[in-house]
């Protein structure tokens, strides 16, 4: 008898909580349905009373966007026009100076100009403010204003205006425009040693890394001393291409996860058997603007111990961006994930720390130019995992390797310091098969190795 009355109970009970959730999902839609009239409301008082007659479309997508610009810095709407952007990123090529562009409160800043384009041969870096085009302040406009107006016929030429941290003066610069051909791929020989460097993570990446690897092969006749992974200033991509570069690099093993906002919501990408560099060292090269699919890859030859990651702090990206079409023309770009390296990081705000730190002596503004990361951007995600932010700090302690000028190193004629490190860390290494992380590091941390 008792048992009957506990079952009616229970049962009475998960029948009582049917209207109690009913109320509470109408109380949540009401609250909607209430935020949606005020909506409407000023959406019709500015129709009628604003001081100039308005277009509805221009007032309807700045709304979508502000309500995107709320949730964080990478998720937006993409019109015809930045569709198009998009995939002339991805897949195309342009008129341009090749940079990539942020805006923070009404200003143009830098996030990392491309590789041997006519903003990275003038010297502009991350961090950058451009104040002026052609002497115009464009303070206040939009971003795509701004790239409209840098982006144009090749040959043709342009003045900006910069503003950097540690510079008294703003800095005037004249660049002419180039087709800038987004080949996400090039690699080189130097001491025996390949050099892959990638500037994009677009279409057929991890096929061009593999590409390279067997040109470098080719070139040389016999297999390399090791490889340098060049992700300097690399602002990500596409993450089936990172996962495809690592994977290159792997013989097995968890590449990275991706989980999104239900608690089962996770997937895994693996390696497959094969690893095309015949696990030969590999050195992974990093900097402030190392983001998203850069990351990806760093992270998981770091964790699974494939390579030496060196340089500086990465960029601190840890969140998945999903294209969501609503038509032809037109999609969301929304962030539904975040990503983890093998061993279960989040990079977000932290980023990949280097296991050898070593900064760029040959930039003479090293030093008091500040680094742009994700952490400093507005309404960024906040990592889940909280780290301790000593873990984030440079290392600010006196270090015998690593001083030297700029100029002192441009007598020795070494005008990349963190490229040349790699390559000396790697010399030392041959005639040592299958040489180990542990082995790698000892071998950076030798004296000789400024």
């Amino acid at each position: 008898m008792k048992s009957t009355f506990l079952q009616g109970a229970v049962a009475l009970g998960a029948l009582a909580l049917i209207p109690a959730t009913t109320a509470a999902l109408a109380d949540g839609e009401a609250s909607s349905y209430k935020a949606l009239d005020e909506f409407m409301d000023v959406f019709q008082k500015v129709r009628s009373d604003y001081v100039e007659k308005v277009d509805d479309e221009k007032l309807i997508k700045g709304a979508i966007d502000g309500m995107l610009a709320s949730l964080d810095p990478h998720s937006s709407f993409l019109d015809a026009r930045d569709f198009q952007n998009l995939r002339t990123q991805t897949e195309g090529s342009y008129g341009g100076l090749g940079l990539s562009v942020t805006q923070e409160d009404g200003a143009v800043k830098v996030i990392a100009p491309t590789q041997d384009t006519p903003a990275w041969r003038a010297g502009i870096k991350a961090g950058d403010y451009i104040t002026h085009i052609d002497g115009q302040l464009i303070y206040g406009g939009t971003l795509d204003e701004a790239v409209d107006k840098m982006r144009g016929a090749p040959g043709t030429s342009l003045k900006l205006t910069l503003v950097r941290a540690g510079r008294d003066k703003p800095i005037e610069l004249t660049l002419t425009r180039e087709i800038i051909q987004l080949k996400p791929v090039k690699w080189e020989v130097k001491n025996n040693i390949g050099v892959i460097n990638i500037v994009s993570f677009s279409a057929n990446t991890g096929a061009d890394v593999r590409s390279a690897i067997r040109s470098i092969d080719k070139s040389l006749g016999h297999k390399p001393t090791g490889y340098i992974l060049d992700l300097r200033s690399n602002p990500g991509g596409l993450l089936d291409e990172a996962v495809s570069v690592s994977d290159t690099f792997l013989e097995r093993g968890e590449i990275v996860s991706q989980r999104g906002r239900a608690k089962g919501d996770v997937e895994r990408y693996y390696a497959k058997p094969g690893d095309d560099a015949k696990g030969l060292p590999v050195i992974v090269l990093v900097d402030a603007g190392s983001a998203s699919a850069s990351e990806i890859v760093a992270g998981a030859l770091q964790d699974q111990h494939r390579a030496l990651v060196m340089g500086e702090r990465s960029f601190g990206k840890g969140s998945v961006q999903t294209m969501l079409p609503l038509s032809n023309t037109t999609a969301l770009k929304l962030t539904t994930a975040r990503y983890y390296t093998p061993s279960g990081r989040s990079v977000q705000e932290g980023g990949i720390q280097p296991d050898i730190r070593v900064p760029q002596l040959s930039d003479p503004d090293y030093k008091n130019r500040p680094k742009f990361r994700e952490s400093d951007l507005r309404r960024h995600l906040i990592n889940e995992i909280k780290t301790d932010d000593k873990a984030l700090e440079e290392d600010a302690k006196d270090d015998p390797r690593f001083a030297m000028s700029a100029d002192d190193l441009k007598k020795k004629g070494v005008e990349d310091f963190q490229l040349d490190y790699a390559l000396k860390t790697i010399s030392r290494l041959a005639g040592t098969p299958g040489a180990t992380i542990a082995q790698a590091q000892v071998a950076a941390r030798k004296p000789g190795a400024k």
